[in-house]
């Protein structure tokens, strides 16, 4: 007899988190170590959040049980963020506090998936999507994308994809890992699609205001209102602003899903730590001046960061549109002599071990995110050890 359930025993480690634990124990060990592994802002949280959150520590309410859902008064200004940000309105009563984007991506699935529902779910994603949508009994429908589109889904890649089965498409942009950002008509093309079809649409906007350039965010359901009723938001203030540790997410839907939603909290997590919902009302409440430094930074190691990845010979990068991440093809480093050692590798997966191993920089390869061949670098860290990394990189392939 299995001592675990088939259900829990299926589910893949976070291979994000798990490069960062490896770098960070080659680290304690004395090894100089630099990674680029965790999506997480190197920014301390804005000081008037954490003001915030010291108050609420004092607060003998904070103390106590609160509602499942949310603080009222979070949850009010999630509703007035949101509108104030990408222009979609919702009621109070539609958002549900989660115990950060994670959890909200989860309780999305579990509210939406019965078993064998489809979920098409364009690659590469982020690692936790098909373990979330596998839990929540659906199936994970992957359609691929590359650099040559972009990494960006086509309405017809999706009507290819789609089948009887098929509940929900996953919708995010900007992209992790990709970094790439659908245009406004490439995003109301793709919501038109899904009202005709009658499928719900997940979209995950975490990212929403790490966006270079000229790119532009936009929520599918401010331009494709009809939408509405068959969409759900997650987003949460970890990127933003510089809160991932603080562990607040949320959910946003139709108020029949909500109610589902909302009553799944209450029996799985009850409500989200107090004070961490104070600092997340202090943060969706405030002005973005503090999100505007950290996107210039950002926006600069992005630049820098794309650079030097392309001066590698075999390695090949598009400019990241969004978020904190290059996602280069790195399949001219296979099957090949490298380093000093001459390390033949024939998967990124194997490369990763190298370059941890010989190199001391850890990435994570592209098999996490169902692209083999490609690799994630994270620029959420320090100008200085981002440069140092590449180089590493640089010189153990020419060495």
């Amino acid at each position: 007899m299995n001592r675990t359930s088939a259900r829990l025993a299926a589910i893949a480690e976070s291979a994000t988190l798990a490069v960062d634990a490896k770098a960070k124990a080659l680290q304690a060990k004395g090894e100089n170590v630099i990674g680029f592994g965790a999506g997480e802002p190197d920014f301390p949280t804005p000081a008037n959040i954490v003001e915030a959150a010291i108050r609420a520590c004092s607060d003998p309410k904070m103390h106590k049980y609160s509602p499942a859902a949310g603080l009222p008064a979070l949850r009010e200004a999630i509703a007035a963020k949101t509108l104030r940000d990408s222009g979609f309105e919702c009621q109070a009563s539609q958002v549900l506090v989660t115990n950060g984007g994670k959890h909200a991506v989860f309780t999305a699935f579990a509210a939406l998936c019965d078993p064998g529902d489809e979920v098409i779910c364009p690659a590469p994603y982020w690692t936790t999507y098909p373990e979330a949508i596998t839990l929540a009994g659906g199936v994970p429908v992957v359609v691929q994308t590359d650099e040559t589109t972009g990494f960006k889904v086509t309405v017809e890649q999706l009507d290819a994809a789609l089948t009887p089965r098929t509940k929900v498409l996953l919708f995010v942009s900007p992209d992790n890992p990709s970094g790439a950002i659908y245009t406004p008509a490439e995003v109301e093309a793709i919501g038109r699609w899904a009202v005709e079809k009658g499928v719900w649409v997940l979209t995950d906007e975490i990212y929403e205001h790490l966006v270079y350039g000229d790119d532009k965010f936009v929520s599918m359901p401010t331009v494709v209102p009809e939408l509405a009723n068959q969409c759900v938001i997650v987003n949460g203030v970890a990127k933003t602003y510089a809160m991932t540790g603080w562990r607040v997410g949320w959910m946003i839907g139709p108020p029949d899903v909500m109610k589902a939603a909302i009553n799944f909290q209450s029996h799985s997590t009850s409500n989200v730590t107090n004070v961490a919902q104070v600092a997340a009302l202090e943060a969706v409440s405030g002005d973005l001046s503090a999100v505007s430094m950290m996107r210039e930074a950002f926006q600069r190691r992005a630049i820098t960061m794309h650079r030097m990845l392309n001066d590698i010979p075999g390695v090949e990068a598009i400019q990241p549109q969004g978020a904190f991440y290059c996602y280069p093809n790195v399949k001219g480093l296979l099957g090949k002599p490298l380093g000093p050692n001459g390390t033949v590798c024939n998967s990124t997966l194997e490369l990763a071990d190298a370059i941890l191993g010989e190199a001391k920089v850890a990435f994570v390869p592209g098999e996490a995110f169902g692209t083999p061949g490609y690799a994630r670098f994270s620029f959420a860290m320090a100008d200085a050890d981002m440069e140092e990394g590449i180089r590493r990189i640089h010189q153990w392939v020419t060495a």
